[in-house]
């Protein structure tokens, strides 16, 4: 590793038994990676999301990510490798990736995982045929390791396919299928006081 890449970490997941919705990216960039947290570039819009949602009763940054499993939320990534982009990112890296977040998913069994960006969701559940253009969020059919699947846009500044409006519609969605599962699943809303 040369000493350029030295100052890129791999980021730990942010997850804990008991969890009701996984949130799962690609991959790091490379301010996350510097920062070690997750969705730490200037544009993302990931934690303001979380917070208009009310899926987190207070404002968070990326430097308070290890604070999500407080409210039952988790996150991780398919690749820890971090990359300015997805377009270097190996297929043995993705298939690699795949198979380590299923073993997350048996492991902590949360009922919903969170796709954040409709790439995870075309490269996990690719289509018969070759579809392009927006895919509806929200909840879908697809299961993966027995938990639902909910599409989510990707929260980077960058990405230009959905409206700030259609992201927060979509995550205040994502809110109220946790808020049906903690119900069925008779899980206190508590948060613990920090």
């Amino acid at each position: 590793m040369g000493d350029s890449q030295r100052r890129y970490r791999r980021l730990r997941d942010c997850v804990q038994p008991g969890v009701l919705v996984l949130f799962v990216g690609i991959n790091p960039g490379f301010r996350s990676a510097q920062t070690g947290h997750h969705f730490a570039g200037h544009s993302n819009r990931f934690w303001k999301l979380l917070h208009e949602s009310e899926l987190v009763s207070e404002p968070l940054t990326y430097r308070e990510d290890r604070h999500l499993p407080e409210w039952q939320l988790g996150l991780t990534n398919i690749i820890g490798r971090c990359t300015a982009g997805i377009d270097v990112l190996d297929p043995v890296e993705y298939r690699q990736g795949v198979a380590s977040l299923k073993r997350k998913i048996r492991r902590y069994q949360p009922p919903i995982v969170a796709l954040l960006g409709v790439t995870i969701f075309r490269m996990l559940f690719p289509p018969k045929e070759h579809v392009k253009g927006p895919l509806n969020l929200g909840l879908t059919t697809r299961q993966l390791a027995g938990a639902q699947i909910f599409l989510l846009p990707n929260p980077s500044g960058r990405n230009a396919h959905y409206s700030y409006r259609q992201m927060l519609t979509a995550f205040q969605v994502l809110r109220d299928k946790m808020e049906q599962a903690r119900r069925k699943h008779g899980i206190s809303t508590v948060v613990a006081p920090r």
